[in-house]
Protein backbone atom coordinates (compact mmCIF):
# COMPACT_ATOMS: atom_id res chain seq x y z
CA UNK A 1 0.00 0.00 0.00
CA UNK A 2 2.92 2.42 0.92
CA UNK A 3 4.53 1.99 -2.16
CA UNK A 4 1.16 2.45 -4.30
CA UNK A 5 1.07 5.73 -2.56
CA UNK A 6 4.57 6.63 -3.14
CA UNK A 7 3.88 6.13 -7.28
CA UNK A 8 0.91 8.07 -7.09
CA UNK A 9 2.72 10.84 -5.49
CA UNK A 10 5.84 10.87 -7.90
CA UNK A 11 2.87 11.03 -10.68
CA UNK A 12 1.13 14.01 -9.05
CA UNK A 13 5.07 15.95 -8.34
CA UNK A 14 5.85 15.35 -11.81
CA UNK A 15 2.90 17.22 -13.04
CA UNK A 16 2.92 20.36 -10.32
CA UNK A 17 5.31 22.91 -12.65
CA UNK A 18 8.23 24.07 -10.00
CA UNK A 19 8.10 27.77 -9.40
CA UNK A 20 11.31 29.11 -9.00
CA UNK A 21 11.49 32.77 -6.96
CA UNK A 22 11.47 34.68 -9.65
CA UNK A 23 8.49 33.34 -11.17
CA UNK A 24 6.15 32.78 -8.64
CA UNK A 25 4.08 36.41 -8.87
CA UNK A 26 1.34 36.66 -10.97
CA UNK A 27 2.23 38.53 -14.05
CA UNK A 28 1.60 42.37 -13.78
CA UNK A 29 -1.19 43.59 -14.04
CA UNK A 30 -3.06 41.48 -11.01
CA UNK A 31 -5.80 43.94 -10.63
CA UNK A 32 -8.32 46.22 -11.99
CA UNK A 33 -6.45 49.50 -12.97
CA UNK A 34 -7.28 53.33 -12.28
CA UNK A 35 -6.69 55.92 -14.86
CA UNK A 36 -6.71 59.05 -13.43
CA UNK A 37 -7.41 62.05 -15.20
CA UNK A 38 -6.74 65.21 -13.61
CA UNK A 39 -8.87 67.08 -14.83
CA UNK A 40 -12.72 67.01 -14.60
CA UNK A 41 -15.42 65.12 -16.89
CA UNK A 42 -16.16 66.63 -20.22
CA UNK A 43 -12.61 67.98 -21.04
CA UNK A 44 -10.18 66.79 -23.81
CA UNK A 45 -8.19 64.54 -21.45
CA UNK A 46 -11.44 62.77 -20.40
CA UNK A 47 -12.35 61.96 -24.29
CA UNK A 48 -9.26 60.54 -24.57
CA UNK A 49 -8.82 58.59 -21.40
CA UNK A 50 -12.24 57.10 -22.11
CA UNK A 51 -11.63 56.46 -25.76
CA UNK A 52 -8.35 54.39 -25.43
CA UNK A 53 -9.44 53.06 -22.05
CA UNK A 54 -11.58 49.77 -23.16
CA UNK A 55 -8.99 48.99 -25.88
CA UNK A 56 -6.30 49.09 -22.63
CA UNK A 57 -8.21 46.55 -20.89
CA UNK A 58 -8.46 44.01 -23.60
CA UNK A 59 -4.73 44.38 -24.00
CA UNK A 60 -4.08 44.27 -20.30
CA UNK A 61 -6.68 41.46 -18.80
CA UNK A 62 -7.55 43.58 -16.43
CA UNK A 63 -10.67 46.31 -16.20
CA UNK A 64 -9.41 50.14 -16.95
CA UNK A 65 -11.26 52.29 -14.59
CA UNK A 66 -11.06 56.32 -15.74
CA UNK A 67 -11.07 58.33 -12.38
CA UNK A 68 -11.38 62.30 -12.39
CA UNK A 69 -9.78 63.99 -9.66
CA UNK A 70 -9.49 67.59 -10.48
CA UNK A 71 -7.90 70.31 -9.12
CA UNK A 72 -5.16 73.23 -9.08
CA UNK A 73 -4.29 72.79 -12.74
CA UNK A 74 -4.12 69.08 -12.42
CA UNK A 75 -1.36 69.97 -9.27
CA UNK A 76 -3.91 67.75 -6.83
CA UNK A 77 -4.11 64.60 -8.55
CA UNK A 78 -0.70 64.60 -9.73
CA UNK A 79 0.99 64.98 -6.26
CA UNK A 80 -1.64 62.73 -4.66
CA UNK A 81 0.00 60.15 -7.06
CA UNK A 82 3.41 61.29 -6.35
CA UNK A 83 3.13 60.76 -2.80
CA UNK A 84 1.72 57.41 -3.04
CA UNK A 85 4.23 56.17 -5.88
CA UNK A 86 3.87 53.07 -7.61
CA UNK A 87 1.24 51.13 -6.15
CA UNK A 88 0.49 48.84 -9.13
CA UNK A 89 -2.58 49.90 -9.69
CA UNK A 90 -2.57 53.60 -10.41
CA UNK A 91 -1.73 55.47 -13.46
CA UNK A 92 -2.30 59.46 -14.48
CA UNK A 93 -3.37 60.85 -17.71
CA UNK A 94 -0.17 63.02 -18.61
CA UNK A 95 -0.72 66.32 -19.93
CA UNK A 96 0.33 70.26 -20.20
CA UNK A 97 -0.62 70.83 -16.90
CA UNK A 98 0.67 68.76 -14.04
CA UNK A 99 3.56 67.85 -16.38
CA UNK A 100 5.02 71.25 -18.18
CA UNK A 101 2.85 74.09 -16.88
CA UNK A 102 2.61 73.66 -12.97
CA UNK A 103 6.39 73.40 -12.38
CA UNK A 104 6.61 76.90 -13.75
CA UNK A 105 3.76 78.96 -12.73
CA UNK A 106 2.39 77.19 -9.26
CA UNK A 107 5.08 77.79 -6.13
CA UNK A 108 5.66 74.99 -4.12
CA UNK A 109 4.92 72.24 -5.93
CA UNK A 110 4.39 69.43 -4.12
CA UNK A 111 5.86 66.74 -6.40
CA UNK A 112 8.66 66.79 -9.62
CA UNK A 113 7.38 65.79 -12.54
CA UNK A 114 10.52 64.16 -13.68
CA UNK A 115 11.46 62.69 -10.46
CA UNK A 116 8.33 61.62 -9.47
CA UNK A 117 6.45 60.38 -12.77
CA UNK A 118 8.01 57.25 -15.89
CA UNK A 119 6.62 58.35 -19.43
CA UNK A 120 4.57 55.62 -20.83
CA UNK A 121 3.99 57.26 -24.09
CA UNK A 122 2.42 60.45 -26.28
CA UNK A 123 -0.85 59.68 -27.20
CA UNK A 124 -1.68 62.74 -29.28
CA UNK A 125 -1.84 66.39 -29.43
CA UNK A 126 -4.45 69.01 -29.87
CA UNK A 127 -4.69 72.56 -30.64
CA UNK A 128 -6.56 75.04 -28.74
CA UNK A 129 -9.69 76.75 -30.55
CA UNK A 130 -10.32 80.18 -30.25
CA UNK A 131 -13.81 80.36 -30.07
CA UNK A 132 -16.60 82.95 -29.28
CA UNK A 133 -20.68 82.60 -28.80
CA UNK A 134 -22.65 82.85 -32.13
CA UNK A 135 -23.87 86.56 -30.90
CA UNK A 136 -20.55 87.83 -30.77
CA UNK A 137 -20.26 90.44 -33.78
CA UNK A 138 -16.18 89.17 -34.06
CA UNK A 139 -16.25 86.87 -37.61
CA UNK A 140 -12.42 86.86 -37.73
CA UNK A 141 -9.20 86.69 -34.91
CA UNK A 142 -8.70 90.26 -37.03
CA UNK A 143 -12.24 91.58 -35.54
CA UNK A 144 -11.18 89.82 -32.32
CA UNK A 145 -8.54 91.55 -31.18
CA UNK A 146 -9.86 94.86 -32.90
CA UNK A 147 -12.88 94.52 -30.14
CA UNK A 148 -10.57 93.95 -27.51
CA UNK A 149 -7.98 96.72 -27.79
CA UNK A 150 -10.89 99.27 -28.36
CA UNK A 151 -12.88 97.89 -25.12
CA UNK A 152 -10.17 96.30 -22.95
CA UNK A 153 -11.39 93.50 -20.31
CA UNK A 154 -15.10 93.14 -21.56
CA UNK A 155 -14.73 90.23 -23.03
CA UNK A 156 -14.66 87.62 -21.04
CA UNK A 157 -12.74 84.37 -22.45
CA UNK A 158 -13.30 80.83 -20.47
CA UNK A 159 -10.39 78.03 -20.08
CA UNK A 160 -10.13 74.78 -18.52
CA UNK A 161 -8.53 76.74 -14.89
CA UNK A 162 -5.72 78.08 -13.70
CA UNK A 163 -2.53 76.96 -14.96
CA UNK A 164 -4.29 75.00 -17.98
CA UNK A 165 -2.55 75.19 -21.42
CA UNK A 166 -5.81 78.13 -22.52
CA UNK A 167 -4.94 79.81 -19.58
CA UNK A 168 -1.44 80.03 -20.97
CA UNK A 169 -1.93 80.58 -24.78
CA UNK A 170 -4.72 82.91 -23.47
CA UNK A 171 -2.32 85.52 -21.46
CA UNK A 172 0.38 84.78 -24.68
CA UNK A 173 -2.50 85.92 -27.14
CA UNK A 174 -2.93 89.22 -25.01
CA UNK A 175 0.54 89.79 -24.76
CA UNK A 176 1.43 89.35 -28.51
CA UNK A 177 -2.07 91.29 -29.71
CA UNK A 178 -2.93 93.71 -26.83
CA UNK A 179 -6.51 92.01 -27.04
CA UNK A 180 -7.16 92.84 -23.03
CA UNK A 181 -9.04 89.61 -22.43
CA UNK A 182 -10.31 88.80 -19.27
CA UNK A 183 -9.45 85.19 -18.23
CA UNK A 184 -12.30 83.48 -16.37
CA UNK A 185 -10.82 79.79 -15.02
CA UNK A 186 -13.04 76.83 -14.93
CA UNK A 187 -12.91 73.50 -13.30
CA UNK A 188 -12.15 71.71 -17.07
CA UNK A 189 -12.83 72.58 -20.31
CA UNK A 190 -16.33 70.49 -19.97
CA UNK A 191 -17.32 72.84 -17.01
CA UNK A 192 -17.38 75.96 -18.98
CA UNK A 193 -19.79 74.64 -22.12
CA UNK A 194 -22.79 75.42 -20.43
CA UNK A 195 -22.01 79.17 -20.13
CA UNK A 196 -20.35 79.30 -23.63
CA UNK A 197 -23.41 78.35 -25.53
CA UNK A 198 -25.71 80.45 -23.16
CA UNK A 199 -23.37 83.43 -23.91
CA UNK A 200 -22.83 83.90 -20.15
CA UNK A 201 -19.22 83.96 -21.79
CA UNK A 202 -18.27 85.68 -24.34
CA UNK A 203 -15.40 82.92 -25.89
CA UNK A 204 -12.95 80.54 -24.75
CA UNK A 205 -9.49 78.99 -25.65
CA UNK A 206 -9.75 75.69 -25.38
CA UNK A 207 -9.50 72.36 -26.56
CA UNK A 208 -10.89 72.47 -30.08
CA UNK A 209 -11.96 69.06 -29.36
CA UNK A 210 -14.36 70.57 -26.25
CA UNK A 211 -15.76 73.41 -29.13
CA UNK A 212 -16.21 71.42 -32.24
CA UNK A 213 -19.50 69.56 -31.87
CA UNK A 214 -20.82 73.43 -30.46
CA UNK A 215 -19.21 74.92 -33.38
CA UNK A 216 -21.26 72.09 -35.60
CA UNK A 217 -24.26 73.15 -34.27
CA UNK A 218 -24.35 76.38 -34.38
CA UNK A 219 -24.06 77.65 -31.11
CA UNK A 220 -20.32 79.06 -31.27
CA UNK A 221 -17.92 80.25 -33.99
CA UNK A 222 -14.43 78.83 -34.26
CA UNK A 223 -12.24 81.87 -35.35
CA UNK A 224 -8.91 80.13 -35.39
CA UNK A 225 -7.15 77.05 -33.99
CA UNK A 226 -3.35 78.09 -32.69
CA UNK A 227 -1.52 76.07 -35.13
CA UNK A 228 0.18 76.42 -38.25
CA UNK A 229 -1.75 73.70 -40.67
CA UNK A 230 -5.11 73.18 -40.53
CA UNK A 231 -6.87 70.44 -38.35
CA UNK A 232 -8.47 67.61 -41.16
CA UNK A 233 -11.60 67.37 -38.52
CA UNK A 234 -11.90 71.46 -39.15
CA UNK A 235 -10.79 71.96 -42.89
CA UNK A 236 -12.47 75.52 -43.29
CA UNK A 237 -11.00 76.78 -40.23
CA UNK A 238 -8.26 78.98 -40.43
CA UNK A 239 -5.37 78.77 -38.08
CA UNK A 240 -3.68 81.43 -36.08
CA UNK A 241 -0.61 81.46 -38.96
CA UNK A 242 -2.34 82.23 -41.30
CA UNK A 243 -4.45 85.28 -39.16
CA UNK A 244 -0.56 86.87 -39.26
CA UNK A 245 0.13 85.49 -35.79
CA UNK A 246 2.89 82.90 -37.46
CA UNK A 247 4.65 82.82 -33.27
CA UNK A 248 1.64 82.35 -31.91
CA UNK A 249 0.87 78.52 -31.39
CA UNK A 250 -0.15 76.07 -29.22
CA UNK A 251 -1.57 72.92 -28.07
CA UNK A 252 -2.60 70.48 -25.43
CA UNK A 253 -0.60 67.37 -25.69
CA UNK A 254 -1.84 64.14 -23.71
CA UNK A 255 -0.28 61.02 -22.70
CA UNK A 256 0.00 58.35 -19.95
CA UNK A 257 2.41 58.19 -16.91
CA UNK A 258 3.28 55.63 -14.23
CA UNK A 259 4.08 56.97 -10.38
CA UNK A 260 7.88 56.42 -10.12
CA UNK A 261 8.76 52.89 -9.17
CA UNK A 262 6.89 51.29 -11.69
CA UNK A 263 9.14 47.89 -12.52
CA UNK A 264 10.16 47.21 -16.16
CA UNK A 265 7.50 44.50 -16.39
CA UNK A 266 4.76 47.08 -16.12
CA UNK A 267 6.11 49.24 -18.05
CA UNK A 268 7.19 46.97 -20.70
CA UNK A 269 3.30 45.99 -21.02
CA UNK A 270 1.78 49.76 -20.54
CA UNK A 271 3.80 50.67 -23.46
CA UNK A 272 2.73 47.62 -25.65
CA UNK A 273 -0.54 47.86 -25.11
CA UNK A 274 -0.42 51.77 -25.52
CA UNK A 275 0.84 51.29 -28.65
CA UNK A 276 -1.75 48.99 -29.70
CA UNK A 277 -4.62 51.22 -28.84
CA UNK A 278 -3.96 54.06 -30.57
CA UNK A 279 -3.08 51.97 -33.33
CA UNK A 280 -6.36 50.53 -34.41
CA UNK A 281 -7.96 52.23 -37.06
CA UNK A 282 -11.30 52.97 -34.84
CA UNK A 283 -9.63 54.20 -32.47
CA UNK A 284 -7.35 56.49 -34.13
CA UNK A 285 -10.33 57.87 -36.16
CA UNK A 286 -12.41 59.15 -33.17
CA UNK A 287 -9.56 60.97 -31.74
CA UNK A 288 -9.05 62.44 -35.17
CA UNK A 289 -12.05 63.53 -35.86
CA UNK A 290 -12.01 65.72 -32.51
CA UNK A 291 -9.14 67.68 -33.86
CA UNK A 292 -6.24 65.71 -32.61
CA UNK A 293 -2.85 64.85 -34.31
CA UNK A 294 -1.67 61.72 -33.05
CA UNK A 295 1.86 60.77 -31.89
CA UNK A 296 4.15 59.52 -33.66
CA UNK A 297 5.35 55.71 -33.04
CA UNK A 298 8.48 57.21 -31.74
CA UNK A 299 6.70 59.27 -28.99
CA UNK A 300 4.33 56.59 -28.21
CA UNK A 301 7.51 55.14 -26.31
CA UNK A 302 9.01 55.89 -22.89
CA UNK A 303 12.15 57.19 -24.56
CA UNK A 304 9.86 59.30 -27.11
CA UNK A 305 7.72 60.78 -24.47
CA UNK A 306 10.55 61.91 -22.55
CA UNK A 307 12.60 63.72 -24.95
CA UNK A 308 8.94 65.24 -26.04
CA UNK A 309 8.27 66.20 -22.26
CA UNK A 310 11.84 68.01 -22.39
CA UNK A 311 10.83 69.95 -25.39
CA UNK A 312 7.83 70.96 -23.82
CA UNK A 313 8.80 72.09 -20.40
CA UNK A 314 11.18 74.28 -22.50
CA UNK A 315 8.83 75.85 -24.63
CA UNK A 316 6.41 76.70 -21.53
CA UNK A 317 9.13 78.28 -19.64
CA UNK A 318 9.53 80.31 -22.77
CA UNK A 319 6.41 80.89 -23.01
CA UNK A 320 4.91 82.04 -19.27
CA UNK A 321 8.16 84.52 -20.03
CA UNK A 322 6.68 86.17 -23.02
CA UNK A 323 3.61 86.22 -20.81
CA UNK A 324 4.77 87.34 -18.38
CA UNK A 325 3.59 84.58 -15.73
CA UNK A 326 5.28 84.33 -12.86
CA UNK A 327 5.15 81.60 -9.67
CA UNK A 328 2.22 82.58 -7.52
Amino acid sequence: MRQGIGRRAALVLAATPVLHPGLARAAWPERPIRLVVPFAPGGNADLVARTVAPTLSERLGQPVVVENRAGAGGSVAATAIARTRWDGVTLMVGSNGPLAINPVIQPGLGYDPVRDFLPVGLILRTPLALTVHRAQPARDLAALIAEGRATPGRLAFGTAGNASTGHLALEMFNAVTGAGITHAPYAGGGALVADLVSGTLAGACVEISTVLPLARDGAVRILAITAVRRAAAAPDTPTTAEAGLPDFTAASFIGIVAPAGAPAEAMTALQRALTGAIGLPAVRERLEASGSAMATPEQATPGGFAAFLQREAAWTRAAAEQARLRPG
